[in-house]
């Protein structure tokens, strides 16, 4: 049958506004849920790297959700080396944001972005031990 279309070969057009595109690759290159508590706000490329600057989002602290905590700027980046992308290594630099309670303190939201005692993504981690033990 000539006209017959094998359904295995087919590929789908889906239209994309911009965000979407950024927002789906950066999925595919970030670690997993960075997105969910972080912005891309710059990202800087070289020949031998690619730094990704990511602020956290405006999103208080769950356990303080709802007493009048103020965003009061962000703390001192942290560098995080994840996988090498097309040749080139790539830093993520992470501002976390502080966040001043009514009595005064300032906390901070937890995330666990690096592996323990390393300056690297838990991901890439986990792939180096597989392939070097």
């Amino acid at each position: 049958m000539k006209n017959k279309v094998d359904q295995s070969s087919m590929c789908y057009l889906r239209v994309f506004n911009t965000y979407d595109v950024m927002k789906e690759l950066l999925d595919l290159i970030l670690p997993r849920d960075v997105l969910a508590c972080f912005e891309v706000v710059k990202v800087c490329t070289t020949s031998a790297r690619i730094d990704i600057y990511l602020d956290e989002k405006n999103i208080p602290p769950a356990e303080y959700s709802g007493q009048g905590v103020l965003s009061k700027g962000f703390t001192v980046p942290t560098s995080i080396q994840d996988f090498p992308l097309r040749g080139r290594a790539v830093y993520l630099h992470v501002r976390r944001r502080k966040w001043q309670l009514p009595s005064g303190d300032v906390v901070s939201n937890k995330f666990s972005l690096a592996a323990d005692g390393t300056r690297y993504s838990r991901e890439f981690v986990s792939f180096l031990k597989g392939i070097l033990g």
